[in-house]
């Protein structure tokens, strides 16, 4: 079986598919029509996010079996169509799970204990305690909605804080001794703290906006290190302005591309929202870096690796 490796990963990946009889081919540069124009050679593709696996893609990969994405989410391929005909699909949520869960709890720790912020005035030469007086995730509720492989890590991290972790999702009946299931009515009730830690879906896509922001009871924290689209980013400014959010760590963005830098062209109009979250000193940003770790680019590569060679070999 030929497979064709869109994206740079972990040696491993190569070395271990190589070793299993199976011929490998790197392609890190060509035009995604270039790619198409000659992928009905390959039964295997390995991407990351590079560009869609669509419908046209599909159509002219005519020998392929799977694809393999690493990473956790699918939502650059259109699932349907490739399950309807019979392609494999191999994703690895398993392999950064971990990475993101500690990210964001660093996320939390960081917030309440305003340590961007502590650092900064020190470095220019300030003392300032009282300014700096933090509190504590000790007897907080923690509501996480996605109660899957990112959010049971994520609860996990939890133990040993004196902390109430509840969950909603869509699936019934996935709590376990880290989360306890609720409907969403009673998380709206609760949560001081939100994270998210779901898929890009149709449900999930501008879910955290002005509506449903108003639906809880108390003033809270948020913390993204899901989908940016899933948070409207105008909605969550506003919140942040009025106190209904406390304060927010985002390892996504609503703006999130390829070309995300493209934001900070002066010759380009930066979103109005995106302007006013950059000045907010109760929120932490960072590059889309959650599940990227050192250690989770070798698990996420071995995930892939260990799926392939069970269907195949």
């Amino acid at each position: 079986m030929k497979i064709l490796h869109l994206d740079t990963n972990h040696p491993l990946l190569l070395k271990q598919l190589q070793e299993a009889g199976f011929q490998n081919d790197e392609n890190y540069t060509a035009t995604k029509e270039e790619i198409q124009s000659k992928i009905e050679n390959y039964h295997g593709i390995i991407i990351r996010s590079r560009f869609a696996i669509d419908k046209p893609f599909i159509d002219k990969a005519k020998n392929l079996k799977f694809i393999g994405r690493v990473g956790a989410g699918l939502e650059n391929i259109d699932i349907n169509y490739a399950e309807k005909l019979g392609i494999q699909l191999f994703n690895a949520p398993e392999g950064n799970r971990n990475a993101v869960a500690e990210h964001a709890l660093g996320m939390i720790l960081s917030l309440f204990n305003k340590l961007n912020q502590a650092d900064q005035s020190v470095r220019q030469g300030k003392w300032l305690r009282e300014e700096h007086r933090g509190i504590e995730l000790d007897g907080k509720t923690i509501g996480i909605i996605g109660y899957g492989n990112m959010g049971k890590a994520f609860a996990r991290k939890l133990r040993g804080f004196n902390v109430e972790v509840i969950c909603y999702d869509i699936i019934d009946d996935i709590e376990n001794s880290d989360a306890t299931q609720v409907q969403i009515e009673e998380l709206f009730k609760k949560t001081d703290i939100l994270s998210l830690h779901t898929p890009q879906t149709s449900e999930t896509m501008n879910m955290v906006n002005k509506a449903f922001i108003q639906k809880f009871k108390k003033p809270f924290w948020l913390i993204n290190t899901a989908r940016g689209k899933s948070v409207v980013t105008k909605d969550l400014v506003d919140a942040l302005h009025k106190g209904k959010i406390l304060g927010a760590g985002l390892d996504v963005l609503e703006y999130e591309k390829s070309s995300f830098e493209d934001l900070f062209n002066p010759k380009k109009d930066m979103p109005q929202a995106f302007q006013e979250l950059l000045k907010m000193d109760n929120v932490i940003l960072s590059p889309h870096v959650a599940g990227w770790t050192i250690a989770s680019k070798e698990k996420l590569a071995q995930t892939i690796v260990d799926k392939i060679k069970t269907a195949f070999c």
